[in-house]
């Protein structure tokens, strides 16, 4: 298997472990020519735009430290359009989430950051 392949083996993994938690998940893998969102769902009122990062094991660090203050602006651009297209209110409340896996371990970070503009 390549890189994409285990990545998006994880990702269905990563929203079936959501949907278990009380997630509505809407959408997986949205993509526009900024980036990527990996799953879009609705939880505990929030709109949540979740960043599923896999590691095998901690040589290049934790999975949620990947999540670089760069890759956070993307997804952030990613889910302007996405609330741009899909007509969303300004005033509903969105949440970003990471979904950190080590291993078989699975870690639900809610509101990991804070929109960057």
């Amino acid at each position: 298997m390549n890189q994409r392949e285990v990545g998006s083996q994880y990702e269905v993994l990563a929203a079936k472990y959501l949907t278990e938690n009380g997630m509505k998940v809407v959408e997986t893998n949205f993509r526009n020519r900024q980036g990527e969102i990996d799953i879009i769902g609705y939880h505990n009122g929030y709109l949540v735009f979740a960043e599923v990062k896999y590691r095998k094991t901690q040589v290049a660090g934790h999975p949620v430290e990947a999540v670089t203050w760069a890759k956070q602006r993307k997804i952030c651009m990613v889910a302007d359009f996405y609330r741009y297209r899909h007509r969303i209110s300004d005033q509903m409340p969105i949440r970003y989430d990471v979904i950190a896996i080590l291993k078989d371990n699975i870690e639900w970070y809610q509101n990991a950051f804070y929109h960057q503009s």
